[in-house]
C-alpha cells in the first residue's frame, strides 16, 4: 500500500500565497475609481464626451453592483436600443464605449511593449467602436486645430507610419531612465509620447490611444502618477501634443515641447501649472501669453519609482465596505469657451469696428443665446429652444443664422458630419456680448420657464 506524508505548514504557506496573489488581483475601490476617471476624461482627448447613463453604470461598477463584463454589456445594450428606436448619439456613444473599454484596459491588462502589442491596445480601446480598430493606418492624415489658429496639424506619412513606429520602439529602447535627473526624465518622456502621437499608428481615436499608452508606459516603467490630470486636463494634453510637433517659419513659430513638460510636472511632480488650453494657443490674448505656476517653489522635485504596490492594495481592502459608496468619477466641467474645438472654421477675425449688427428675425436672437459661447448640436439646440419640429427649427432659426453669419458649423466642409455641431463665429460672440443684459436674461428666464 502506498501512504502519502503531506506537510501541513508548507501545504498552508503555498495555498495562502496562492490565495493573496488573487487577491492582489482583484481592484480595490480606490483603483476603480482611479480607472473609472481616467478612462471618462480621456475621452476629451479627442473633443468627446460621455453620457450621465455612463456615468451611472461606473458608479455601479465603483460600488461593487456590477461587474465589468456586467458593465459593458448594459452599455452595449443601451446603444442597441437607442440606435433601434432612431435616438442614438454617435458622438456619445463612441464616447461611452470607449470608456469601458478603457476602463477595463487600466484596470486588468499591462502593456507590450512593441509594435504588435501597440496593435492590440489600440484594438482593445476601439473594440466595438471602429471597423479599423488595431490596423495600422493606410490613408494621409491631417486635421485642423483651434490651438493653432484654424491651421492644419499634419502627421507622417503613411508609407513609413510602420517603420517610424518600430524605430521609436527601439530607440526608447535604449533610453536609461534610472540614471537619468528629473528634468532630462520629462524632457525625454515629453519628446517619446509626442513621437507616438506625431506617428499616428492608427486611423482613429489617435489622441485617446496616446493618452491611455502613456498611462500604461508608466506603469510599465514604475513611475508614479498623479491620476487626476488625465481625468480633467485630457484636452490640454491633445493640445500640448500638436504644439510639439507644430512648426510654421512664416509665422514664425517654432516646436514647442514646453507646455507637454508642464502636463508631465503636473503628472509626475504635483506641480501647479495652470493647465488652460488658452495658454497653449499660437496666438493668446496678452492676457494669456504667459502660464502662470501655482506653487513656483514647492516641486516634489524626485519622480517617484513604485518599488512595491503591495501596501496600496491592503489599504485598498481595509477601506473596502459592504456599504455602498458613491465614488465622484465625473470629470471637472470643461472650459469650452472657445478652449474646447476639436476642429473648426478659422472664426479669429474680429467684425469690423464700426459695423453695427442688427437683427430683424428674434428666432436668431433666441439661437444665439441658446447657443452661448459653447458648440452643439441640432439636437441640443433644439432641447434648449424646447421645440420638437426639425424642419421647422432649420427653415426658421439655423439656416437664417448661418446666413446672418452670427453662426459656423464645427465641420464646414462635412455638412452631414456625424459630430456635427454649430458655435458662434467671432461675430456672434461680439454681438451676444453685446446684448443687453437685462434682454439676455429675460430670454434666458423664458428658455428655463419652458423647461418647468
Amino acid at each position: 500500500m502506498l501512504s502519502f506524508r503531506v506537510n501541513i505548514s508548507i501545504f498552508a504557506d503555498e495555498m495562502r500565497k496562492a490565495t493573496d496573489k488573487i487577491q492582489e488581483q482583484v481592484p480595490g475601490r480606490s483603483e476603480k475609481e482611479a480607472a473609472w476617471s481616467a478612462a471618462i476624461g480621456i475621452q476629451a482627448a479627442d473633443g468627446l464626451r460621455t453620457s450621465e447613463y455612463l456615468w451611472q453604470i461606473s458608479q455601479k461598477h465603483i460600488s461593487g453592483k456590477l461587474s465589468l463584463e456586467e458593465a459593458e454589456d448594459q452599455v452595449k445594450g443601451y446603444y442597441f436600443e437607442r440606435n433601434s428606436q432612431d435616438l442614438g448619439d454617435p458622438e456619445k456613444e463612441d464616447a461611452d464605449k470607449a470608456a469601458v473599454n478603457i476602463a477595463k484596459i487600466l484596470l486588468t491588462e499591462t502593456l507590450d511593449f512593441s509594435t504588435s502589442g501597440l496593435k492590440s491596445l489600440d484594438s482593445g480601446i476601439f473594440e466595438g467602436i471602429y471597423e479599423n480598430a488595431g490596423i495600422l493606418r493606410d490613408l494621409d492624415v491631417s486635421k485642423r486645430e483651434w490651438v493653432l489658429g484654424g491651421d492644419i496639424a499634419s502627421f507622417i506619412s503613411v508609407e513609413t507610419v510602420q517603420e517610424s513606429l518600430v524605430q521609436c520602439i527601439s530607440d526608447e529602447r535604449s533610453f536609461r531612465y534610472s540614471t537619468a535627473s528629473t528634468d532630462t526624465l520629462i524632457s525625454h518622456l515629453s519628446v517619446f509620447i509626442s513621437r507616438i502621437w506625431h506617428i499616428c499608428p492608427f486611423g482613429e481615436g489617435n489622441s485617446r490611444f496616446t493618452a491611455v499608452f502613456t498611462l500604461l508606459y508608466l506603469r510599465l516603467l514604475g513611475i508614479s502618477y498623479k491620476n487626476e490630470i488625465f481625468k480633467n486636463d485630457s484636452w490640454y494634453f491633445h493640445n500640448a501634443l500638436v504644439r510639439a510637433n507644430y512648426r510654421n517659419i512664416e509665422k514664425n513659430i517654432e516646436y514647442e515641447p514646453i507646455y507637454l513638460e508642464r502636463f508631465f510636472r503636473n503628472l509626475l511632480l504635483s506641480e501647479q501649472w495652470d493647465l488652460r488650453n488658452r495658454y497653449v494657443h499660437v496666438r493668446p490674448a496678452a492676457e494669456w501669453s504667459n502660464q502662470p505656476k501655482a506653487n513656483k517653489n514647492t516641486s516634489a522635485g524626485q519622480v517617484q519609482i513604485k518599488q512595491d504596490v503591495r501596501k496600496d492594495k491592503q489599504r485598498d481592502k481595509k477601506q473596502s465596505s459592504k456599504e455602498d459608496v458613491v465614488i465622484d468619477t465625473k470629470p471637472q466641467i470643461i472650459d469650452i469657451s472657445p478652449d474646447f474645438l476639436p476642429e473648426f472654421v478659422d472664426i479669429s477675425a474680429e467684425p469690423e469696428k464700426n459695423e453695427e449688427i442688427t437683427l430683424d428675425n428674434p428666432n436668431i436672437l433666441f439661437l444665439t443665446v441658446a447657443i452661448g459661447e459653447e458648440f452643439v448640436s441640432v439636437k441640443d439646440i433644439m432641447e434648449r429652444l424646447h421645440l420638437k419640429g426639425r424642419d421647422n427649427f432649420l427653415k426658421l432659426y439655423l439656416t437664417p443664422a448661418l446666413d446672418s453669419g452670427l453662426i459656423s458649423l464645427l465641420y464646414p466642409k462635412s455638412p452631414r458630419h456625424p459630430r456635427q455641431k454649430y458655435l458662434l463665429t467671432q461675430k456672434g460672440i461680439a454681438f451676444l456680448r453685446a446684448l443687453d443684459p437685462e434682454m439676455r436674461a429675460r430670454i434666458e428666464r423664458h428658455l428655463a420657464s419652458l423647461k418647468a
